[in-house]
C-alpha cells in the first residue's frame, strides 16, 4: 500500500433528527444555512479529508445535505450513538483514518482538524486523536457540560471528566484547564473495535464515552488546538449561535 494512500481519512459527520434536547438539531438555521452545512463547510475548509460523509438516519436529513452537495450514507435508526453511526459507515469503507466530527459543532476550527490528521500522520502507533483548548477556569471550571481533560507530558490522555481536573488547590481552585472538544479521529480499525467494546463503569459514571477508550487500556494523544468551543445542544445554545455568527460578520466587515 503507497503513503498517500495510508495517509487518506474521510471524515464522518452523524447527524441524527431525533435529539431529545433539541429536535430536528442538524436542520436548525444558524443564519441561512443549517447546522450541518455549517459541520460541513468546516470539515471542507480543512482540506484534508478525501471524503466528507454525513451520517444520518433520517431521509429529511440526508436530502438537505444533497441539497447543498455533500455526501450523505443512511445508517439504522437503532444505532445508539454518533460513535455506532460513523462505525457503520466506517466499515463500508477502505481508509485508514477516520474522523468523527460531531454535528453539532458548526464553528470547530479548520486548522484544529487539519492538526488533528497532520498528528495522526506523524505517529503511526497512535490508535486515536483529540483536541482540546486552554480555557480559564472561570470559564469552564463549574460548567460539567464542558468536559475537561488531564494530559501526560507526551501529550496522552490521563483522564477525561465533567469536574475540573486538576484541581489547583493552591489558587483555591482557579487557574488554566484543558477544555475537550468532542472531535476524534480514528485508525479505522481501532474504532471498528472501540465500537464494539461493551460500556464501561467510568464511562456510565460521567457519561463520557471517551472513558471506555482509557479503561480498555488505551490513551488517545491529545492535540491543543486554538478553536471556538461553542456545541449546539440545546435552544440555548442555539440562539448563542446566531450571536456569535452575527458578531463575527460584523467583525469581518469592519476589519
Amino acid at each position: 500500500m503507497s503513503r498517500g494512500r495510508l495517509q487518506k481519512c474521510v471524515c464522518i459527520i452523524p447527524a441524527r433528527f431525533a435529539s431529545t434536547r433539541l429536535p430536528g438539531k442538524p436542520l436548525a438555521l444558524i443564519g441561512d444555512k443549517p447546522l450541518v452545512r455549517h459541520v460541513w463547510d468546516r470539515a471542507r475548509e480543512a482540506r484534508v479529508f478525501s471524503r466528507i460523509i454525513v451520517a444520518t438516519d433520517d431521509l429529511r436529513i440526508r436530502d438537505a445535505v444533497l441539497s447543498f452537495g455533500g455526501e450523505a450514507a443512511m445508517t439504522s435508526p437503532r444505532l445508539p450513538s454518533g460513535t455506532d453511526r460513523v462505525a457503520a459507515v466506517a466499515r463500508r469503507l477502505r481508509v485508514p483514518l477516520v474522523m468523527n466530527l460531531q454535528g453539532d459543532e458548526p464553528f470547530i476550527s479548520p486548522r484544529a482538524l487539519a492538526a488533528l490528521v497532520h498528528a495522526m500522520r506523524r505517529d503511526p502507533s497512535c490508535p486515536v486523536a483529540t483536541p482540546a483548548r486552554r480555557a480559564p477556569w472561570s470559564e469552564i471550571g463549574r460548567n460539567p457540560a464542558a468536559v475537561k481533560v488531564a494530559v501526560a507530558r507526551d501529550g496522552r490522555a490521563l483522564y477525561f471528566s465533567r469536574s475540573a481536573i486538576p484541581f489547583h488547590r493552591d489558587s483555591g481552585g482557579r487557574g488554566e484547564l484543558l477544555h475537550h472538544l468532542g472531535v476524534y479521529i480514528y485508525r479505522r480499525k481501532f474504532l471498528l473495535r472501540f465500537a464494539s467494546w461493551a460500556p464501561t463503569p467510568l464511562e456510565k459514571a460521567e457519561r463520557l464515552e471517551q472513558l471506555r477508550i482509557l479503561e480498555y487500556g488505551y490513551a488517545p494523544k491529545v492535540v491543543t488546538v486554538t478553536s471556538p468551543a461553542l456545541s449546539v445542544d440545546t435552544p440555548g445554545d442555539l440562539q448563542r449561535a446566531h450571536e456569535w455568527l452575527k458578531q463575527r460578520r460584523r467583525r469581518r466587515k469592519t476589519g
